[in-house]
């Protein structure tokens, strides 16, 4: 399979997407633990069905030492028992602003109160920004169906 467009040649994607890495970036150190952030990236990027997202962050995570059992749940956890209730919240947080079509109104107060209880201002700042950030680089590799597999950890710099 190969892309239907080369987005680290075109010039305009390519400056795009140092863009979206610069948000990306820009909510680090809030605080938010890095384990949450890989979980937040991965299911976002399931949902959109986004191999390429899909297949980075889940290796990212490894080598950042997370548990691959844990980030094999990911895509059931409601019923797994190996994440905490700040990472649920940020889980179920990140279904609804990722399905923002499915439910008319988009994330609901119930969801957005569970994750204020375990987040402050600006973690809850990050999240958003996080995801909303994946939403975007999933969304351009899943248009020019940016073939998944051969991510390599740290191979972006």
């Amino acid at each position: 399979m190969e892309a239907r467009l080369n987005l680290f040649t075109n010039k305009t994607t390519s400056k795009f997407l140092k863009h979206l890495v610069a948000a990306g970036k820009s909510v680090e150190a809030t605080g938010v633990p890095e384990s949450t952030g890989f979980l937040v990236l991965l299911r976002a990027s399931q949902i959109n069905g986004c191999g390429f997202c899909t297949d980075m962050h889940y290796k990212d995570a490894v080598a950042a030492g997370e548990e691959p059992e844990k980030l094999n749940m990911v895509a059931a956890w409601r019923e797994a028992t190996v994440f905490t209730e700040a990472e649920r919240a940020a889980l179920e947080l990140t279904e609804e602003g990722t399905r923002i079509a499915d439910a008319a109104g988009g994330v609901s107060d119930e969801v957005w109160e569970n994750a204020a209880k375990h987040y402050d201002e600006d973690q809850l700042a990050a999240l958003v920004a996080s995801i909303a950030v994946i939403n975007a680089f999933n969304r351009v590799n899943v248009l020019v169906r940016q073939p998944a597999g051969d991510y390599r950890p740290g191979m972006f710099g």
